[in-house]
């Protein structure tokens, strides 16, 4: 469906009334441009390697729904505007609609749906730690009267938060802004262990100075699915969103395109994290579903 200008606009100012569903296609047809939003140090998922721009699975499959954007709303030059954005700020960024998707590796939940929708599921991980093998540290009961590391903003920190209530573990939880900045508070020693999906850990040790001198350890604590954000109460969008997955998904270009990140040596050091697919992702890839953490 062609957008005019005059349509795009009557959709756009009926979409921020707040009296209907939001129009995310109406107001990228009216502006001719498509923000997308960006980690930068969640690695295989969205993340800088010496470039400009951010590269990665999540930022793949934001570029397949930019081109399936152009194709519905027949804008083959669409302006593509990138954002960087952390787990304290992508949320409010999607509610306020100054970015359009976020592909990352943001948690689907019950709790987040609140104030954005979500596509489908496109990843399945769960809390671990990643700590320096000198520490000696196997799992969450050594981490008893000690600092462990958690990024603002994510699960994770509520996670272990819980955890240490819980089991009367006296830990100290420092948050980092972000990934990187966390994962520095264990290199430098100012924390024990850092707490986080499995996959950022394993990425960030992949991309260490010395990945040798860490490892991955701990029980998961809880599985839970990444999708991509989107605006709340935009069905059509979603949709189109969802359908893009799917198309991928059927294709077998989806299974391509996890080798690639997940199988295979990745920028910037050309390491391979030979992580497998999960049997949830597999199920997924058969149905489809867009089912949150709890």
């Amino acid at each position: 469906m062609k957008f005019s200008a005059s349509m795009a606009a009557v959709l756009l100012a009926a979409a921020t009334t707040g009296a209907q569903a939001a129009d995310t296609l109406a107001k990228i047809a009216e502006s001719g441009k498509i923000t997308l939003a960006y980690r930068e140090s969640s690695v295989p998922f969205s993340y800088l390697a010496g470039g400009e721009k951010p590269i990665g699975f999540s930022v793949e499959l934001s570029n397949a729904v930019v081109d399936a954007v152009k194709k519905k709303l027949n804008k083959p030059k669409l302006e593509v505007a990138l954002m960087p954005v952390t787990s304290q700020n992508r949320i409010p960024l999607i509610s306020n609609g100054t970015i359009d998707l976020e592909c990352g590796s943001t948690t689907n939940n019950t709790a987040r749906a609140k104030d954005v929708s979500f596509a489908i599921n496109h990843f399945y991980t769960g809390t671990r730690l990643l700590v320096k093998k000198s520490s000696k540290i196997k799992n969450y009961a050594d981490l008893a009267k000690k600092t462990v590391a958690s990024t603002t903003g994510t699960t994770n920190a509520l996670v272990m938060r819980k955890y240490n209530i819980e089991k009367n573990l006296d830990m100290d939880l420092v948050l980092g802004k972000d990934h990187a900045d966390a994962f520095l508070l264990v290199e430098s020693d100012r924390a024990v262990a850092f707490a986080m999906d499995d996959i950022l850990l394993f990425g960030l040790m992949a991309n260490a100075k010395n990945p040798a001198d860490f490892e991955v350890v701990g029980d998961a604590l809880q599985v839970e699915p990444y999708a991509c954000m989107l605006p709340k109460d935009d069905p059509a969008f979603k949709k189109l969103v969802d359908d893009t997955f799917i198309d991928l998904m059927k294709s077998g270009e989806f299974e391509k395109m996890y080798a690639k990140w997940f199988l295979q040596p990745i920028p910037p050091k050309g390491v391979p994290l030979n992580l497998p697919m999960s049997p949830q992702l597999r199920e997924n890839i058969q149905a489809p579903n867009d089912k949150p953490a709890t």
